[in-house]
């Protein structure tokens, strides 16, 4: 469920090799590169990863183990690498080498803050969980691809018992996802419980081999991967949902906060640290909150005053929901929006960014088992998804933004930037920060606004009514989880203040209580990046570039805050400088 977790699509560019580059290199960056260069062969060998020509890994023929006493192992190994990190004088590091050093222990610390909370007692929430994303959604290229992804079907039996064992424990002393977020949650579950392996999601990959593979391959692997799915993958579900059904959801706790929960404060206090990676407690992030809806309002209002709307927010929020005009009459038709709106973004792209990445990216729906309770969209490497369920509660004058933020210039694109960019070494490709990787895809909703991307006063009130939702989670999240708020004061706080559907509203509400601290990450992300431009703009007047502060910002990877102001800094010192090798003319 962690955000600063795998990332496959994130990715980037092998560095030079090693062993020419430490020839040179002074002894505490060679210490570190060998550090991290161990840590990173641990990882690889400790959850089973293989790692590809380009740089990116893709889980291989097995699935790491989920028990207590591998987690606490894999903690005490983070112990050991934090220990040693120490041991390194961060002053006598290259200015490169000390971000990649406090990358590395932003890493670590993570895994032992996760195990001294025992977090993985709580495997799911209303949004993620430890059951989805297993089946293929596409063929493989190999027979070896299809040979591991039986493997993992078949792993998924001990694999999900484990899961089920941990949320037990969670369940004994109070460690649960409140009861009232997961409602027909089991629907993800119930996909994968049928009677033909033919009828699985997992038989997909399987109608998509290479013609190329010979008649045995085709038909040795084509049974190995029924009797998977008839053996291990519809009885691990089905294990499953029972669990679910039957212990999880009747025990499930009936609280919300968490600060409710045992030694709440302090897990709730980290979770904000570790999403956000800013210092602030919940009282100062309730404050930014209000102050930003504050503000956020005034600009609203002047939205529905060019439109001739005189009541008030929530009257107008209301008029949006229910006027027809605004909903999409067939999943095409919505999906047609986000292209086009894509297609318009490649049109302004290159006087925005110097360096534009090779990699494309599609735009496909979200997967029908999950789309209900699923969010609004979500960007990868090579695809941004659109969620086409149920198209009254998908308001199209909020596509172009939602389009932004997940396809390009947001996620996808940042991935395949930062992929393509730089040599930064392998252990951090994998690694993603919700301050900064959600702060970016945030800050390019308003970019939108400077890339005329936003055509009608309806459209620049959903991006408006979009930044509000973001704003509005600094006030909800430490309201419920640290004042106490109940959930219909969030859905009733939400839904007057955005013009998101009533269902979306509920489903970001339950979001929110199960999956604490994460959600404030967005918005406080999208000011650190404001903040920094705008300070590079002053800095450097005409010297400043736009093409420039965003290469820099997005060729530095997924790194805490702190560092991103740290080379924001030396950016304006330096004279705003772009990246070499790239054309500003």
């Amino acid at each position: 469920m962690k955000q600063a977790v795998i990332a496959f699509a994130a990715a980037l560019a092998f560095a030079t090799p090693a062993a020419a580059q430490n020839a040179s290199l002074p002894s505490a960056d060679t210490a570190l590169r060998a550090l991290y260069g161990e840590y990173w062969q641990w990882q690889l060998a400790e959850y089973g990863w293989t790692e590809k020509v380009d740089g990116s890994v893709e889980q291989g023929g097995t699935i790491p183990s989920a028990t207590p006493e591998a987690q606490r192992a894999r903690a005490a190994r983070a112990e050991a690498f934090r220990t040693r990190l120490a041991r390194i004088d961060r002053s006598a590091l290259s200015l490169k080498e000390r971000v990649n050093a406090a990358v590395l222990h932003a890493a670590l610390t993570e895994t032992i803050e996760d195990a001294r909370f025992a977090e993985w007692e709580m495997p799911f929430d209303s949004d993620s969980n430890f059951w989805t994303y297993w089946d293929a959604p596409t063929g493989f290229q190999t027979v070896k691809e299809y040979e591991d992804y039986i493997a993992r079907m078949n792993a998924l039996p001990r694999y999900f018992r484990e899961q089920i064992a941990n949320a037990r424990a969670g369940l004994r002393r109070g460690f649960s996802v409140p009861a009232v977020t997961l409602a027909g949650r089991e629907a993800s579950l119930a996909a994968n419980v049928v009677d033909a392996p033919e009828k699985s999601p997992f038989w997909k990959a399987f109608t998509q081999m290479p013609a190329r593979f010979s008649e045995a391959d085709r038909t040795r692997l084509m049974a190995a991967g029924r009797a998977a799915i008839s053996g291990s993958v519809v009885p691990a579900y089905s294990e499953t949902l029972a669990f679910l059904r039957g212990e999880y959801l009747p025990r499930a706790r009936k609280t919300l906060a968490a600060e409710a929960m045992p030694n709440g404060k302090a897990y709730y206090a980290q979770q904000l640290r570790q999403y956000t990676t800013l210092d602030m407690t919940p009282e100062q992030i309730h404050r930014t909150g209000l102050a930003e809806v504050a503000r956020i309002e005034g600009e609203m209002g002047k939205v529905m005053a060019e439109v001739g709307f005189s009541g008030t927010i929530a009257d107008f929020n209301e008029r949006l929901r229910t006027d027809p005009q605004f909903t999409a009459r067939t999943p095409d038709e919505l999906m047609g929006v986000s292209s086009y709106v894509a297609k318009r973004v490649d049109g302004k792209i290159a006087d925005y960014f110097g360096f534009l990445p090779r990699r494309r990216f599609e735009i496909r729906p979200v997967a029908a088992a999950i789309a209900p309770f699923y969010t609004a969209g979500r960007g990868g490497l090579g695809s941004c998804q659109m969620n086409t369920h149920d198209l009254p509660t998908r308001p199209l004058y909020n596509i172009p933004a939602l389009t932004l933020h997940e396809c390009a210039p947001g996620h996808s694109f940042q991935m395949a930037f930062q992929r393509e960019v730089g040599d930064t070494p392998a252990f951090r490709r994998n690694l993603y920060f919700s301050g900064m990787g959600e702060g970016w895809g945030l800050y390019t909703e308003f970019l939108g606004e400077e890339m005329g991307i936003y055509r009608t006063p309806y459209e620049r009130f959903g991006r408006l009514s979009y930044e509000m939702w973001r704003a509005v989670r600094l006030v909800i999240d430490p309201g419920i989880h640290h004042y106490g708020w109940s959930r219909d004061k969030a859905i009733a706080y939400l839904a007057d203040r955005t013009a998101l559907s009533r269902h979306e509203v509920e489903t970001e509400v339950d979001r929110y209580i199960s999956w604490p601290g994460q959600a404030p990450a967005y918005k406080l992300g999208e000011m650190t990046i404001r903040r920094l431009r705008t300070k590079a703009e002053g800095a450097l007047g005409e010297r400043f570039d736009i093409r420039k502060f965003h290469d820099t910002v997005l060729a530095l990877g997924s790194v805490p805050l702190s560092e991103l102001e740290a080379r924001i800094d030396a950016f304006v010192a330096d004279g705003g400088q772009g990246l070499p090798g790239v054309t500003y003319d």
